[in-house]
């Protein structure tokens, strides 16, 4: 899946699905985030992760944290609108919506310039 990039080439940027990830387990998604991340490109998730595996992603991540191969990530998450998709029990219960965009890439590479609930704003390095 990842191929041999050359000192010129630009930044890849991998666009998840939220079909894609619908089949996979927690394990799965992270493993497929932390490859491409590992390959320097960046990875945005078009529906997210749940809490538990965003917290499970950011510990495995820091067990792979190397000072020469590997810096970690940078990660950013927004929701989107939860009034329009979000049923009356899963509000009353406080079920908590995956339905967010997020955006995860080589800390060495990404910045974050600008956050709020309808915007992201990066600027992405080439190392």
């Amino acid at each position: 899946m990842a191929e041999v990039k050359g000192p010129d080439d630009g930044v890849q940027i991998d666009l998840i699905s939220g079909a894609r990830m619908d089949g996979m387990t927690s394990m799965e998604k992270i493993r497929m985030i932390l490859d491409g991340v590992r390959d320097g490109d960046i990875v945005i998730l078009e529906e997210g992760l749940s809490p538990d595996e965003e917290s499970k992603l950011i510990e495995v991540t820091m067990t792979e944290i190397s000072p020469d191969e590997f810096n970690g990530i940078e990660i950013e998450t927004y929701p989107r609108s939860e009034t329009s998709d979000t049923s009356i029990l899963d509000r009353i219960m406080g079920t908590e919506s995956t339905k967010k965009l997020t955006v995860i890439g080589p800390a060495n590479q990404i910045e974050t310039l600008h956050k709020d609930e309808n915007l992201i704003s990066a600027l992405v390095s080439r190392k």
